[in-house]
């Protein structure tokens, strides 16, 4: 199924500017050389002299497969957070969905709707490969409905490039239909990230349109920066998601929750299809970065995964 091409960037308002200090370049990407750690149901990826992941793939058996944690380019800090007391369903960076004939593949059966919740499946990962300081490597998982039954193969495609001061993770997303599907509109379903939020030390969202935390909830926009304090270090770090132009309904509209969970949505904006046997791919790139980062250097990335 061909991708609908959605609007021109700033269709939405205009490009987010931020007096923020520029990220520390002392580390060269070429000296950031990778190793990758295959183990059962899991992978990590470690600069070669390091003895902690920078980041881990978890893809366990019968379980939603998703990475945490994302360490912090400069080593201090995590920014991801696994089953927050909040949200326990929630697991650093993952993708899930609601209202898929019904069926839901979000909370993990946590959230009340135990019977009408669907259920993971991950096979091994495989393609692992690494050469310098770059890594890629594949996760499918098959989705099973409450009575077993498969409905859609998930495969998560991922490159991950260690720039020294900060990692860029691209992410080709495809769901392929084991039975003719309908995903319902739901405000928020897809790739999602929960940071390690707490109130007492604040964070904030801010978006390509120039929208900050709560504004930025059901609004289009290019791309999502959410950035907080993390325990141990000194000052905040973040994380922003990249929508390409590609992808349908760009630029998409976005979840931005009440403890900045960030969540580009296709299906906010209403129903979709995917007929069975056919297949709709969404491509996404992370920037993950220390201090506060310039919408600028968020821009010039977007706009080099996009080709322009």
């Amino acid at each position: 199924m061909r991708a609908r091409i959605g609007h021109e960037p700033g269709r939405y308002g205009p490009t987010a500017s931020f007096r923020n200090n520029r990220p520390n370049r002392g580390a060269s990407a070429m000296s950031n050389t990778l190793r990758m750690e295959s183990l059962p149901g899991s992978l990590r990826i470690y600069r070669e002299d390091q003895s902690e992941p920078l980041m881990v793939q978890h893809a366990e058996s019968n379980k939603r497969p998703h990475i945490h944690p994302i360490s912090a380019p400069d080593g201090k800090g995590v920014l991801t957070e696994d089953a927050p007391s909040h949200h326990p369903w929630q697991h650093g960076l993952y993708v899930g969905l609601n209202a898929v004939n019904g069926i839901g593949f979000w909370s993990e059966g946590l959230g009340g709707n135990q019977d009408r919740d669907g259920s993971f499946h991950p096979l091994p990962i495989e393609h692992v490969r690494t050469a310098g300081n770059q890594a890629s490597w594949t996760v499918q998982a098959e989705w099973r409905d409450p009575s077993g039954s498969p409905m859609l193969l998930e495969e998560q495609a991922w490159s991950f490039i260690d720039l020294g001061d900060r990692y860029e993770m691209d992410l080709n997303w495809r769901l392929s239909a084991e039975i003719d599907l309908t995903f319902g509109q739901s405000p928020y379903g897809g790739l999602f990230l929960r940071m390690p939020y707490r109130n007492e030390a604040g964070g904030e969202v801010y978006s390509s349109e120039g929208l900050r935390n709560a504004e930025a909830e059901g609004r289009r926009a290019r791309w999502v920066a959410v950035s907080m304090p993390i325990e141990g270090r000194e000052g905040p770090a973040g994380i922003a998601i990249m929508d390409h132009v590609a992808n349908p309904e760009h630029p998409v509209p976005w979840r931005v929750d009440g403890q900045l969970g960030i969540c580009p949505s296709c299906c906010i904006a209403g129903e979709w299809k995917l007929a069975q046997g056919r297949s709709r791919s969404f491509k996404f790139r992370l920037l993950v970065f220390c201090g506060q980062l310039e919408a600028s250097v968020i821009e010039r990335s977007w706009k080099s995964f996009c080709g322009r």
